[in-house]
C-alpha cells in the first residue's frame, strides 16, 4: 500500500506548533484593529485573467507560478496567488467606494505558488496582509509600512532593516523606462534567458532578478528616484518625513522594484537580521493603476503582504519561540466501565468551569490512566473505580507533587482548582 505524504511544498501545522502561529496572527490582529482595518475573505480560488491582469502576463506568478484549473462550466480558474488583487476586486464589485474612504482592509489566508520550496517558502503558505484603498496620501503608505514595522518588532525581532523606493507613476516613469532600455541594450548578452524576456515586455523587472550576474548589471542601472517628477518626487519626501517622526529607521534601496506589475511610487520591503538572502519578511508598497487594470474605477491603493511561515521561521532563529501551548489541567481516568458515565460527567463539569479537561474514555488500571495523563502534560490526575463510586468519592492527584488524597465528588472542582492555584 502506499504511504501517502504531505505534497512537495506544502506541509502539516501540528499541535506544538500552534502557540507560535496564534503568537503571530493574535499581533497582526490586534494591531490591525488598533489601526481601524475590518478583515475581509476573499475565496480561495478567482478568475485566473483576474491575476494575470493584475500582476502582469510577464511575472513569475502570471508565466509559470499559477495552479489553474478549468471548471465543468469552462471557466478558467486560478487558485489564490497573492492577496492585493482579489482585495481590490472586492472593494469594486461590493460598491465599496461609496463607503468613508480610505477603506481599511486585512487578511489572514492561504496563497498558492507553483514555486521552488525552501525555507520559509512554501508552494501552499500563508500570509497576513492589509490594504488601504481610496487614499492616495502618502500618509497611507506612512501607516502601512508602520504597522507592519510594529508588529515584527513588537514580536521581538531583532536586526530588521526596511528599505524603501519610488518607482514612479506614469507621468515620470516613461523617461525611466527609456534610459533602462537605452542602459540594458548593450548588455542582452550578458542578462539570463528571463531577463532578456523582460527586457521587451517590463524594463523594471531587470532590477527585480536575483541571478549573481544581473545583480552586478542592474548595480550600475540608472536609479528610478533620480527621474521622478515633481508629484512623485513630493510623494516620496511625505513617506520620509513621515517615517522619521516615527523614528522608524530605513534606507533608500534605488534598485527596490518588487516583483509585480501593478506597484506605483512607494515600494518597500522588510528584510530579516542576515538581509535579503532569507528573503523579506514583509513587503508590498502603492498600486494606484490596479483597480483599472482589473476593469474597476480609479482607485488609489497601498498595501503589503508577509509570510506567516517566514515569521516564524526567524522567531525560531532568534530564539523567540515563546511558551508552547498550556499544559492541560486535569485528566479524568475511569477505572471500571461503571465509571464512565460518572468520570465523562465530571470532565464535562470541570470544563464549564474553565479547566482543560481530558477524558480518559476507555476503563484502564490507574497505573495506565497516571502513565497516560503523565504523558499529555496534565497538572492533576482524577481516578474512579468502583469503590469511588459506592462511597461518592473520587481520587485526585497531583501529577507535580506526586501526593494523592480522596474527595467528595461534588468537591472535585473546587479541590483541583485550588490545587492548580498553589
Amino acid at each position: 500500500m502506499t504511504r501517502f505524504k504531505t505534497p512537495r511544498g506544502a506541509r502539516d501545522r501540528l499541535p506544538e506548533e500552534q502557540h507560535l502561529w496564534d503568537r503571530v496572527t493574535g499581533a497582526f490582529e490586534r494591531a490591525c484593529r488598533l489601526h481601524g482595518f475590518g478583515r475581509i475573505q476573499t475565496p480561495t480560488f478567482e478568475s485566473a485573467d483576474l491575476f494575470i491582469r493584475a500582476v502582469g502576463e510577464e511575472t513569475d506568478i502570471g508565466s509559470k507560478e499559477l495552479y489553474t484549473l478549468d471548471d465543468r462550466g469552462g471557466e478558467h480558474l486560478a487558485l489564490r496567488p497573492e492577496g492585493t488583487a482579489p482585495v481590490v476586486r472586492a472593494y469594486n464589485e461590493h460598491g465599496m467606494k461609496v463607503r468613508s474612504q480610505p477603506v481599511r482592509l486585512y487578511y489572514l489566508q492561504p496563497h498558492f505558488r507553483y514555486d521552488r520550496p525552501q525555507a520559509g517558502r512554501y508552494r501552499e503558505h500563508n500570509q497576513m496582509g492589509a490594504e488601504v484603498l481610496g487614499e492616495e496620501d502618502a500618509s497611507v503608505d506612512v501607516e502601512a509600512i508602520s504597522l507592519i514595522w510594529e508588529v515584527l518588532i513588537g514580536l521581538g525581532l531583532t536586526g530588521l532593516e526596511l528599505e524603501i523606493n519610488s518607482i514612479g507613476d506614469p507621468v515620470c516613469r516613461p523617461n525611466y523606462r527609456r534610459a533602462l532600455v537605452d542602459y540594458y541594450q548593450d548588455r542582452l548578452d550578458e542578462l539570463c534567458q528571463d531577463c532578456n524576456r523582460r527586457f521587451t515586455s517590463n524594463p523594471l523587472r531587470l532590477l527585480d532578478c536575483k541571478k549573481d550576474r544581473c545583480l552586478q548589471i542592474a548595480g550600475k542601472a540608472p536609479r528610478s528616484i533620480d527621474f521622478l517628477c515633481g508629484d512623485c518626487s513630493d510623494h516620496l519626501a511625505v513617506l520620509r518625513k513621515g517615517l522619521d517622526a516615527l523614528e522608524i529607521d530605513y534606507a533608500v534601496n534605488p534598485r527596490l522594484v518588487r516583483g509585480l506589475d501593478y506597484y506605483t511610487r512607494t515600494v518597500f520591503e522588510i528584510l530579516p537580521a542576515g538581509g535579503a538572502a532569507q528573503g523579506s519578511l514583509a513587503g508590498g508598497g502603492r498600486y494606484d493603476l490596479l483597480s483599472e487594470y482589473i476593469g474597476g474605477d480609479s482607485v488609489p491603493g497601498m498595501g503589503f503582504g508577509s509570510g506567516i511561515e517566514r515569521v516564524i521561521l526567524n522567531l525560531q532563529e532568534q530564539d523567540l519561540d515563546g511558551a508552547p501551548a498550556a499544559r492541560p489541567d486535569a485528566f479524568v481516568g475511569p477505572l471500571s466501565s461503571a465509571a464512565k458515565p460518572v468520570a465523562a460527567a465530571l470532565s464535562s463539569q470541570l470544563r464549564s468551569v474553565g479547566l482543560a479537561t481530558i477524558f480518559g474514555y476507555r476503563d484502564a488500571s490507574a497505573r495506565s490512566h497516571l502513565r497516560r495523563a503523565n504523558s499529555a502534560g496534565s497538572r492533576i490526575a482524577v481516578l474512579i473505580g468502583d469503590r469511588d463510586l459506592s462511597n461518592g468519592s473520587v481520587s485526585v492527584r497531583d501529577m507535580d507533587k506526586k501526593t494523592q488524597t480522596e474527595v467528595k465528588l461534588e468537591e472535585a472542582a473546587r479541590t483541583i482548582k485550588d490545587l492548580l492555584t498553589d
